[in-house]
């Protein structure tokens, strides 16, 4: 696996596989991976020749409450993950290489819709971080792929709407959620999880999993079957940010004759924010 740290070193690298006719596939990450980054490389490597996994820290993203500083920064068992993964090409820029203006003034790229709700009501220009950093790191590496995990949802979500509006010439890939044995969600952040919390968050997969079971089931009344859940979660002790019942594509609130959902959760431990959804197709 080779390493750049220099848009121009990675740009003429891929310029060189590009000619050759490879396909090039790209997994974007904040470092600090886990068994679900490297389902994400491995998947990126059935459709694709070349496969680059980037890392970076993206500070536009956090909100001035949140944990950029404190995000786990491991790039030395990064590097070892990737390297027995199979991956091809690590990008990892710092902030100057990435924001050369410096943040204040960057240039951003907003999407108009979905971006609100959900996390977003509760992060603030949390999506214009995602959405500008993933842009340039379209326009850096070009991909002809690109893998996401169906974790972040919304994420996911936003990022499709900015292709299409931008009309950028990469194909995404959704990845499933890779869990751990408990069906917690893999993430970064489940590491600020504390011994006390541990066995207690599966508590929103669980509900999040019985809101499922009850609309398959013919239940309609979203909002009754949301506050139940929130209930139940913060009998454990936990913050609810949100539970809802969303039309899986426009991510509005569920219609009673909506057919494809999507359930999604956002709790709050001691020193962390757990997400999770699950999606559903029900019959009219």
């Amino acid at each position: 696996m080779q390493t750049y740290h220099t848009i121009q070193g990675m740009r003429r690298e891929l310029l060189l596989n590009r000619r050759e006719g490879l396909k090039i596939g790209l997994v974007a990450t904040m470092g600090n991976l886990h068994a679900g980054h490297i389902e994400l490389i491995n998947l990126a490597k059935q459709t694709n020749d070349i496969v680059v996994c980037s890392i970076f820290v993206n500070e536009l993203q956090f909100g001035l409450n949140e944990d950029w500083d404190r995000y786990p920064r491991t790039f030395s068992a990064d590097c070892e993950k990737l390297l027995a993964s199979g991956c091809d090409y690590l990008f990892c820029p710092d902030d100057l290489e990435m924001y050369p203006n410096g943040l204040a003034t960057q240039s951003k790229v907003i999407c108009p819709v979905m971006t609100n709700t959900l996390c977003g009501a509760s992060r603030p220009g949390h999506f214009e971080g995602v959405t500008t950093v993933v842009s340039k790191l379209f326009n850096i590496i070009q991909p002809d792929e690109s893998v996401f995990g169906l974790k972040d949802y919304q994420q996911l979500a936003v990022i499709r709407r900015m292709v299409e509006d931008l009309c950028l010439p990469v194909k995404l890939i959704a990845a499933p959620i890779y869990r751990e044995p408990d069906g917690l969600a893999m993430s970064s952040r489940n590491v600020f999880i504390t011994e006390q919390e541990r066995s207690k968050v599966t508590i929103l997969k669980s509900c999040l999993d019985a809101i499922a079971a009850e609309i398959l089931s013919g239940k309609t009344q979203y909002p009754k079957l949301e506050q139940e859940a929130i209930k139940k979660i913060e009998t454990l002790g936990f913050r609810v940010d949100y539970i809802a019942i969303c039309n899986s594509r426009s991510l509005e609130p569920a219609a009673e004759d909506d057919s494809e959902l999507v359930v999604l959760g956002a709790i709050f431990t001691e020193a962390a924010r757990i997400i999770d959804n699950v999606a559903i197709m029900r019959e009219n």
